[in-house]
């Protein structure tokens, strides 16, 4: 019998109906509800909602998705099913700093991620010992300004060939084209060196020594076109003072930066992430 467990994904215009519908589906097809959130946002007027269930029969599952596809239509549902016993096929993308990378690397191996990583892609050759020594296919893609294009064609064929779900920008310090952005909308995680809005651009720990800022920290959100505008997944701030010289702000920032990733790929991996235009709704 299918012991998975499955997270029910939807959202619609909020209307009298929706919950009791899910509910009848999930009733009447032998399934059990394990975990149930959802929101309405009064601005927008859209319902969100995350379920979790298991199936009791072995045809339960599929009871459950042909009963419900009529409930859903008359009530202009969109809705996703997930198998959340399913690790998600993810690649890393790196580049010369690697404590993201470490840190990623230690919680899949302890599986403290659901995730089954498909390849790490990086502009630089350095951490391919490291990559390999654990079994994992390195992707070296060198980029500059002449073999841009070239470069992101191989990367996508990548993602494509290991049918890749989520890409995870782990400190790659390079800027996606729109084309890259838009095709794997909403599939792309970065993490950014600062509370956004923040510093920008190089030495941002320095920028922050000079400016005597109180509050240092690491953002994670969706990358798009727009350079670390995107939909905002998951932030920390760490409190710091005047005597904090830059290299241990980096060294409180990195292992920030490492924690806000992580909780964003968990947070995506267990599907409590609704995009909803420039912003998200984690249930």
């Amino acid at each position: 019998m299918d012991r998975s467990i499955f997270a029910l994904c939807l959202n619609c215009a909020d209307k009298p109906g929706i919950v009791a519908s899910v509910a009848t589906s999930l009733r009447d097809a032998n399934c059990n509800i394990e975990e149930s959130a959802q929101f309405h946002d009064h601005l927008s007027g859209q319902f969100f909602m995350r379920v979790v269930f298991s199936p009791l029969n072995e045809d339960s599952k599929h009871v459950f998705e042909n009963n419900f596809k009529e409930s859903a239509k008359a009530l202009g549902i969109n809705w996703q099913l997930h198998n959340l016993s399913t690790p998600v096929k993810t690649l890393i993308m790196v580049s010369k700093a690697d404590h993201c990378l470490n840190d990623l690397l230690y919680r899949w191996r302890t599986n403290h991620l659901n995730i089954e990583i498909t390849g790490i892609v990086s502009n630089h050759n350095n951490h391919r010992e490291l990559v390999e020594d654990r079994g994992l296919t390195f992707h070296h893609l060198p980029v500059n300004a002449e073999n841009k294009t070239a470069q992101e064609n191989a990367l996508s064929e990548i993602i494509e060939k290991q049918n890749t779900e989520l890409v995870v920008l782990a400190r790659y310090m390079q800027i996606l084209s729109t084309e890259i952005c838009d095709k794997y909308a909403g599939k792309i995680i970065n993490i950014h060196h600062s509370f956004l809005p923040g510093f920008k651009g190089a030495k941002p720990y320095h920028q922050a020594y000079k400016r005597g800022v109180k509050i240092i920290g690491a953002t994670a959100h969706f990358a798009t076109h727009d350079l670390d505008e995107g939909p905002i997944i998951e932030q920390e701030t760490v409190r710091i003072t005047h005597a904090d010289t830059p290299d241990k702000l980096q060294l409180i920032g990195q292992d920030t930066e490492s924690k806000v990733l992580a909780r964003a790929i968990r947070l995506y991996t267990e599907r409590r992430i609704f995009l909803h235009n420039q912003k998200t709704i984690i249930l």
